[in-house]
């Protein structure tokens, strides 16, 4: 297999979970485009150094998470809210208009409180809990310690938590599946 087959089977295999990565921490289909396509070219210029030491998939978070910094940090704006998607599903695959409703409205709530949450702690959990990386994973991406990214990850957890229980109640519904309206 020629450099250039091998470039182009990574770059396919890695577009669409660093699209995904870039969607959720930028709420924005077109601008997580434009960041994907930044992050996968700085990828191919950069594998031939690639030695390994981590999976070409965290290797490639961890560029995607620096192109979103650099281009929040250049255009000086805030991470836009994002509504959570079907990659994290509550309840049926198929719900009806009025589930689609109350998980939309469930998903809103969540992703205001990740909003406000420090930019550190807010990637740890997107990229554990919404990626399904781990721990050292995040630690890799985020160029923090495993113990860092532990306590990152704990922080936004614990935070979420709080926030949740203040502005939602939760409850059960007839089919046991948890449910939340806002207080």
């Amino acid at each position: 297999m020629s450099r250039e087959e091998i470039v182009q089977t990574a770059l396919e295999e890695l577009a669409a979970p660093v699209t995904g990565y870039l969607r959720r921490y930028c709420g924005d289909d077109q601008l997580a485009q434009d960041l994907a396509q930044e992050t996968l070219i700085r990828v191919a210029r950069s594998l031939p150094g690639f030695n390994g030491r981590s999976s070409l998939k965290t290797w490639a978070f961890s560029i995607a998470n620096r192109v979103a910094s650099d281009h929040y940090r250049r255009s000086a704006r805030s991470v836009p809210q994002v509504s959570l998607d079907d990659d994290m599903e509550f309840v049926d695959e198929a719900p009806g208009t009025e589930q689609r409703i109350i998980i939309d409205e469930m998903n809103a709530c969540v992703r205001e409180v990740i909003d406000t949450l420090p930019e550190a702690c807010r990637v740890a959990l997107i990229l554990r809990d919404l990626e399904g990386l781990t721990v050292a994973e995040v630690a890799e991406v985020s160029d923090c310690s495993i113990a860092t990214a532990k306590i990152r990850i704990h922080r936004a957890r614990r935070r979420l938590e709080e926030a949740l229980g203040k502005t939602c109640e939760f409850y059960s519904d007839a089919d046991d599946v948890l449910r939340c309206d806002r207080k």
